[in-house]
Parts: C-alpha cells; sequence; structure tokens
C-alpha cells in the first residue's frame, strides 16, 4: 500500500498509510491528523490548506481556478500550499510528504 507523510504542526513526522484513490484529507482524517477540512471536500473553505513539500509538488494534477480561490483564503500561504481534499493519492505520489501550516483559519490562540 502506498505511505505518505505528514510533518505535523510540532515538527514530528508521521508515516501512514495513504489508499490509492483517497485525498489528503481523507487519509489524514483515517489516522487522526490535525487537519479540520470544515467543508468535508468540497472547495468551500480552507481548512484543509497543506503545505507539500517542493520535491512532490510538480508531481500534482494542477490546482484549479476554484482550489486557487479557497488558497487565497488560507493563512501561511506558501508556494506550494495546496488544499488536502484535492490531492488525490496515486502510485506515483507514494511517499508524499505534506506539512501542516503552524495557522490556519479558525485555529484557537
Amino acid at each position: 500500500m502506498p505511505r505518505m507523510t505528514f510533518i505535523e504542526r510540532d515538527g514530528k513526522r508521521r508515516e501512514v498509510d495513504a489508499p490509492l484513490g483517497l485525498s489528503v484529507l481523507e487519509i489524514a482524517h483515517r489516522h487522526d491528523i490535525d487537519i479540520e477540512g470544515s467543508c468535508e471536500g468540497c472547495l468551500a473553505c480552507s481548512t484543509c490548506h497543506v503545505v507539500v513539500e517542493p520535491e512532490w509538488y510538480d508531481l500534482l494534477k494542477e490546482a484549479s481556478e476554484d482550489e486557487e480561490d479557497m488558497l487565497d483564503l488560507a493563512f501561511g500561504l506558501q508556494e506550494t500550499s495546496r488544499l488536502g481534499c484535492q490531492i488525490v493519492m496515486t502510485e506515483e505520489l507514494d511517499g508524499l510528504t505534506v506539512r501542516l501550516p503552524s495557522a490556519w483559519r479558525g485555529a484557537s490562540g
């Protein structure tokens, strides 16, 4: 089974099973990774914002205009920012690494 790594807000790396066809958001929820995903993947929020490690970014399908619009609302936007609900696991992405931003819209504190 493909695997992927989440770099959590505290810098801890968590490697998890990443079934083909599931989104990064769905994979995160399966493994109790702290990604909110308020709209449940329907491109109506930016709470599943992740930062893709640069070596993986070019392997992703290009972001849609709707995704780009939602990313504009994300805190801590980076050059390789994406919405986790829009990254779907494929064999080519086996080993994918994403970092959780230190803050996100809706975060307390």
